[in-house]
């Protein structure tokens, strides 16, 4: 066996041992701070997934968007470049658009069709939301929680001291153990959740203003179509 895959071994098992070796509060600190960073790297995952596929669905959706001369070009097969939130956009212009024509043969109210790709846009981006606000609790309370372990591990140190009647190694040891456990237990929930929370909510903030652009190109789309109808309201 391989000496990186030896001392992985080894810390493992230092790491094993010390948790064993906690008390029944110190479990249950790091049994909560477990079930947060387990919670918080599902939605990670789950969300990066999520981001990358919607990033490549709409560079390949917007390159097909602009070979089309009609929105009847596109619509047929809007649908296989999900999960991009453009798609959803652009099935809330059609929408509109549809109904406009249906009513009064062209388009009259530009503003309406704009309106419906801003709400679309906002739903997507909160389908994008969902379970996100996850990441910012963890790396809000984690912290806190490793704290408190801390704090009951040092409690335990002078306990310990106190029953001993001598300042020993021996009497301190496993309370400063339960408090360095609980802390590194406790900055290892926090620190990636806080990261990927910034970083997945820049990547929606990006897929945001990606569809504020997509929003005016659909009604240069829609005003070129039917401009024999087109009104603007001011």
């Amino acid at each position: 066996m391989h000496f990186p895959s030896l001392l992985l071994l080894f810390i493992g098992g230092e790491i094993v041992d010390l948790v064993l070796q906690t008390g029944p509060v110190a479990k249950t600190v790091l049994l909560l701070l477990i079930a947060f960073s387990v919670l918080s790297w599902a939605v990670i995952l789950s969300k990066w997934r999520l981001i990358n596929r919607a990033r490549f669905q709409s560079g390949r959706f917007v390159r097909a968007f602009r070979k089309a001369q009609r929105l009847q070009d596109i619509a047929p097969v809007a649908e296989q470049f999900r999960p991009s939130p453009l798609v959803g956009v652009f099935e809330g212009a059609v929408a509109e658009f549809k109904r406009q024509m249906g009513t009064t043969g062209g388009v009259h109210n530009p503003v309406a069709i704009q309106r419906a790709m801003q709400i679309a846009s906002s739903e997507e981006i909160t389908r994008f939301e969902r379970n996100v606000p996850w990441l910012a609790i963890t790396g809000a309370v984690t912290p806190f929680v490793g704290l408190f372990g801390t704090v009951w591990g040092i409690i335990d140190a002078f306990h310990g001291l106190g029953t001993a009647g001598a300042a020993t190694l021996r009497a301190v040891a496993p309370g400063i153990s339960e408090a360095l456990v609980t802390t590194a237990a406790g900055l290892a929930a926090a620190i990636p959740a806080v990261i990927a929370y910034n970083l997945i909510i820049g990547s929606i903030r990006e897929m945001a203003s990606r569809n504020d652009d997509f929003t005016l190109e659909m009604l240069n789309l829609v005003e070129r179509q039917a401009p024999q109808a087109t009104e603007v309201r001011r």
